[in-house]
Parts: structure tokens; sequence; C-alpha cells
């Protein structure tokens, strides 16, 4: 038995968009940009994945521009932001210590381009203070980008109030919406943001497929240049099969917004209590609420995550120790730093993120191997190794 509790890596394609994207593939492969029928054709494809892509997040379709990924959308929202309002002189980027390599690259980047960059910290809770994005937003402020849900705890930000204070001070408001679109409902009226970031491929969709919400009327900066596909917004020949994918797993996602979110939170309550008071001394990290309702991170006394994951994996229980775009390294999780853990108890870290594949089955065949497999490893472990 195979269990995968990675969804916040990626979710599993569902079968009708597979067979939705290559049925395009085979019978609509005009460039929707040319005039004569083929283009059209390909045309209305593309035209139908964005209002599905709109409706998912309460925007209209105009308003949203089809990318190739979330990281090279959250680039398009903050370059662009940056390069349209710095002639104007407004240099200033607000953001927090927890958010996506692709956020926090891309302003590393604009602060080595000269653009003064403020990071808010976090607490214990992995959830931003609304005080502390007001002190540091200033009449030079150009953008704010905070993700709404993280990535690696599952901690929901309070995005309704920091995008409050960045449209009083003229600033524009970003969310990475990645974790979120799909997942819980998402309404870009509501959430008062002006850009918007979401992944297709989070919500079972297929991947090499993102979009960006730009509220109508706001001014980006393209970071990729040539044709005029997009609006002149984002330049390239655009994958229609790939979209039409993208549009059909937003549909589906929004249709089953009324019931998973609840099993969801169900089956997370039900394997994080268990392992809680399974395994002495395992702690959960950030705040239990409010946070998306798929996720749980946990860290394990006197267990290293990698050794751990390589032990599930021999289980059939496949989970991260964090971001995959981040695996590999062998530092702990930014996150988890940000939130004043320990070094031990942050390379002792594992996320569990569940979705539509996960059952009662699944959640109790996972405890059990969990608490095998650390006990296990905590009996290998030098004494006061944590």
């Amino acid at each position: 038995m195979r269990i995968y509790l990675d969804h916040n890596a990626t979710t599993a394609p569902r079968p009708e968009v597979i067979d939705l994207v290559t049925r395009v593939l085979r019978d609509t492969w005009g460039n929707a940009s040319s005039v004569h029928a083929y283009g059209q054709q390909a045309k209305s494809v593309l035209d139908e994945a964005r209002s599905r892509v709109a409706t998912l997040i309460g925007a209209d379709p105009a308003e949203v521009v089809l990318c190739g990924s979330g990281t090279e959308s959250d680039n398009l929202a903050i370059r662009g932001a940056a390069d349209a309002q710095a002639d104007a002189g407004r240099r200033h980027l607000v953001t927090t210590a927890i958010e996506h390599e692709a956020v926090r690259a891309t302003m590393a980047a604009l602060g080595r381009r000269g653009f003064r960059i403020t990071t808010i910290p976090v607490d214990a809770s992995g959830i931003v203070s609304v005080d502390a994005v007001r002190e540091a937003v200033t009449p030079d402020t150009a953008l704010v980008s905070v993700m709404h849900a993280n990535n690696e705890i599952g901690t929901l930000q309070p995005i309704v109030e920091i995008a409050a204070i960045a449209r009083a001070t003229g600033a524009l408001m970003h969310t990475d919406a990645v974790q979120t679109a799909g997942r819980i409902p998402v309404d870009v009226r509501a959430l008062g943001v002006d850009l918007l970031t979401l992944s297709a491929h989070k919500f079972h969709g297929p991947k090499g497929a993102g979009a960006l919400f730009i509220r109508r009327g706001v001014k980006l900066a393209p970071t990729l240049t040539g044709g005029r596909q997009e609006r002149g917004r984002r330049s390239g020949t655009e994958p229609v099969a790939i979209y039409a994918g993208m549009g059909l797993a937003a549909e589906l996602a929004q249709a089953a917004l009324a019931d998973e979110p609840g099993r969801l939170a169900l089956l997370r309550d039900r394997l994080e209590t268990a392992l809680l008071a399974g395994i002495p001394d395992t702690v959960r990290n950030g705040a239990a609420s409010p946070r998306v309702p798929n996720t749980t991170n946990l860290s394990f006394a006197g267990v290293e995550s990698e050794s751990l994951l390589i032990g599930l994996d021999l289980e059939g229980v496949a989970v991260s120790s964090g971001s995959a775009c981040s695996s590999g390294t062998l530092e702990p999780s930014h996150v988890l730093r940000a939130m004043g853990c320990s070094h031990a108890r942050a390379l002792g870290s594992v996320r569990f993120s569940l979705g539509a594949s996960t059952t009662e089955d699944a959640i109790d065949h996972a405890i059990n191997a969990v608490i095998r497999v650390v006990t296990r490893l905590q009996g290998q472990a030098p004494r006061g190794g944590r």
C-alpha cells in the first residue's frame, strides 16, 4: 500500500484533466493568435480556460493572466509592480520571513538592484503581525507581498487586514495563494488584493500552468517581452492544452469546495492527534488555527527528517520535510527558523499534506508507519542527541 501525503508539493492530475489535455493537444493545436479557423478554435479553448480560472477566485476573465507556473506569476507580480512604480519614487517593498522561495529570491534580486526591502518577522505562531506590517509600510512603498497560506505549516495570514493597510498608503497588495486556490474558498474581492498568484498543479491540474490575477487598472511592467499575448503582459505562444487542463481543474476544484475542506480537516486532525499522543515529545509547528485544512507540520525529538523521510518511503508513505522547491538542501527550514525553532527541532520536522486521494485507511496506515519508524530511529539516536 502506497500513501501520498505530500499534496502541498504537487497533486496528481485528475483523469478528466488528462483526457482534456490529450484531446486538445490532438485536435486543437492551432496558435491562439492566428486569425484563421485553427487559431480561433484554439482561442476559444483558451478563453474558456481563463473564464474557469477567473470563476475559481471571483475575478473577471480579463483580469487573469495565464503564466507558466506559480513562480513566474510571483515574479510578474513583484518585479512588474516594482519596475512600474520605480520612476515615481516608490522603491520600497514589504514581505515576510516565511514566504516561498519564489518570493524570497525575487525580493533579494530586487534588493541587489537598489530597491529597499523590509522583511516582517513572525513569532512561534507562524502568523504575520498586522501591526508589524502597518509599521513597515511607508509613503514610498510600491508593494506588499504576503502569502495567503504558508506552504510548510499551513497557517493562514490576515490578508484582508494587510491589504487594507497597503491600500490606505497607495501600495499594491500581492498574495501568493498557491496553497489555497482550489483548496479553500478564495475571492479576490473579499481579500481586497490587487495581485494574486495560483498554480494548476496544486489543485490536480497539469504542471506548467499558473495564473496571476491583476486587478483592473493595475499597471505592471512585463517580465517577458516579445509578442502581444495576454494583452502584452506575458509574451509567448500559449500552451493551449495545458491551460485547458488548468481551467477544467479549477472548475472541478470549485465544485469540491463544499465538502472537501471539511473532510480533509477531520483526517488531518486524526493524524495529528494520534502522532502527538503516540510519540513522546512530538510538537506541532505553528498555530492550530487559522490554517488550511490539509496541512500539519510536526517535529519529532531525536530524529532527523531526512532519515524519517527515507524510512517512511520504505514503508510506502510519502511526506516531505518542507517545500519541494527547497529539497536537497542541508539547511533547516527558513520558515521554522523564522518562527524561533531550534536548529534540532527544525531538522526534525516533517510536513504532512493531505489531498483528494487521502482516506481514513490511508491515515491509519500512516499513523502506524510514522510511530514505528520514529520509535526505531529514536532508539538509534545517541543519548542526548536532541
